[in-house]
């Protein structure tokens, strides 16, 4: 009756072995890979579009989404829990990226082989044409997330530096990036790109995968770790090793991409039957001092670029509370099910700010969200900095975040009608919902206090009341706002001195009411 668990202690011991030995081998190969940026940064950038296949270069969307890979020849397929499937190359990704196999302590590069794809439909000539070269565009992780007989997709690294991720139950949404530079500048926005993948097997009971890669753009070179561990919610441990070519303005730490097109902030009649369409409600900050802070997201008539700043951040993150189908009643898009993301340092960052940029987008196909990390020491030309941080995916909110919450952020025009002088076009009556927390069963009586700071304007009617049915509680107030300047507001809710909520924090522009 020992042997059992004998046979067991030693299965175990030979898999933790089996992945310490991969381990190893991954921090000499990432080592080298460091070498490979350095080497980069300290030469010419050239830029890397490839020359496609002719028969690739002018692919529309429709075309090239009829290229499908063929299961059956995913990588390690059979041989443990992960697999890799490959993207091609076409329409917007006109720029191959080199992939390498990592197995049994060797190296190998992992050729284009047309077999691997099927070529339906409207993509049905290409299975004739000349490809050579063609390469792969990017790459796909799978994993038996939902049911043991089944490898679900839960990570893709495709175009530039982006990668998404997708937990058990979650449909894909915003994106995270390798890096951001330059966004919101005179100088415009630099995009830099993956140039090659190192995916290196698991051992066959791992539960984790690690994935190298190399990053170049005209401003720096770097070399990045990813290790990847999937499940209800995916998470991510990163590690970049920068080299700077030139300065560098801005450095987008840990880049999240999301797209907002309306909700509870825009203040104008939108001609849709969804009341919210958005992948990315608010932006959620975890500061040094131990305060949430929530910025729910607009959808602005034009760029707004904002800061919130702190030292040394404990995590920052894009995040879709609303999870009820009622909330978006979209059967296609099912926004509830899209995926909140959170970024955790694992270094001391210092002084800077997360910003938060706002671009005006006419419909839900655009991303026009993204939130990143600005260390406030600049990245100057020679220097080298290395960064660590650990992103998720998760639901509605964080299991560590206890403070009530905010629910729901309305506004509309400050007056009350029928009376003989109506208030001026300007006043605005701000909603800001809250549940969770300490307002879980508090009962109606209880003082609960308002605390709010504006930066500009007037406040009138500050007040806190329960919602019916111990639903929470609503602060709310009306604000006049002193000429054509934005107001930043800061609100959260405290019972007996004792803060008891987030931060819901919104800077207000006067002309998006009008």
């Amino acid at each position: 009756m020992l042997r059992i668990p004998l046979l067991s202690g030693l299965a175990l011991l030979l898999a933790g072995s089996a992945q310490a030995t991969i381990d190893a081998e991954v921090a000499a190969l990432f080592d080298r890979v460091t070498e490979q940026a350095q080497a980069r940064a300290e030469a010419d950038y050239r830029e890397e579009q490839g020359a496609l296949p002719e028969a690739l270069r002018d692919l529309d969307y429709d075309t090239y989404r009829q290229i499908r890979f063929r299961p059956e020849a995913a990588l390690w397929r059979d041989e443990g829990l992960f697999s890799v499937q490959l993207f091609h190359t076409g329409f917007l990704f006109d720029a191959p990226v080199q992939l390498h196999v990592v197995e049994d302590g060797e190296t190998r590069p992992l050729d284009f082989d047309p077999a691997r794809f099927r070529y339906d439909d409207a993509a049905a000539g290409l299975a004739e044409a000349d490809l050579v070269g063609a390469g792969h565009a990017g790459f796909r992780l799978h994993y038996p997330l939902n049911s043991a007989d089944y490898h679900d997709e839960f990570a893709v690294f495709l175009g530039a530096s982006y990668f998404r991720l997708v937990g058990r139950d979650q449909g894909y949404g915003l994106s995270a990036r390798g890096l951001a530079i330059d966004v919101a500048t005179s100088g415009g926005e630099e995009f830099p790109a993956f140039r090659e993948f190192w995916l290196v097997k698991p051992a066959p009971d791992a539960t984790r995968m690690t994935v190298l890669a190399l990053l170049d753009s005209p401003s720096l070179a770097g070399a990045y770790r990813f290790d990847i561990a999937p499940g209800r919610n995916v998470a991510v441990t990163v590690e970049a090793r920068l080299f700077a070519r030139r300065d560098v303005e801005k450095l987008g730490v840990a880049p999240l991409t999301s797209m907002f097109a309306h909700g509870d902030t825009t203040p104008r009649p939108v001609d849709d039957y969804r009341p919210h369409v958005h992948d990315s409600e608010g932006l959620l900050m975890h500061t040094a001092g131990d305060e949430w802070i929530w910025r729910p997201l607009s959808n602005p008539r034009e760029l707004r670029v904002t800061s919130l700043r702190d030292d040394g951040p404990r995590g920052f993150g894009l995040v879709q509370r609303s999870r009820e189908f009622a909330h978006y009643l979209d059967l296609e898009a099912r926004y509830e099910r899209r995926p909140s993301q959170w970024v955790e340092p694992l270094d001391d960052w210092g002084p800077g700010g997360v910003e938060l940029v706002e671009l005006p987008a006419p419909d839900e196909t655009h991303d026009n969200i993204v939130a990143y990390w600005v260390a406030e020491a600049p990245l100057h030309e020679g220097e080298a900095r290395t960064l660590r941080y650990r992103t998720h995916t998760f639901g509605a909110t964080l299991p560590e975040q206890r403070l009530a919450r905010v629910i729901r952020t309305r506004q509309g025009w400050g007056g009350v009608p029928g009376r003989a002088e109506p208030a001026p076009a300007s006043r605005r009556h701000f909603l800001v919902d809250f549940r969770g927390g300490e307002l879980t069963g508090l009962g109606a009586d209880q003082p609960v206090t308002v605390n709010l700071t504006a930066s500009q304007g007037e406040v009138r009617d500050l007040q806190a009341r329960p919602l019916p049915k111990g639903r929470g509680w609503r602060a709310s107030f009306r604000l006049d706002p002193a000429g054509e300047q934005p107001a930043d507001l800061r609100l959260y809710l405290s019972l007996r001195d004792r803060v008891i909520s987030e931060t819901w924090n919104h800077v207000w522009y006067p002309s998006e009411s009008r």
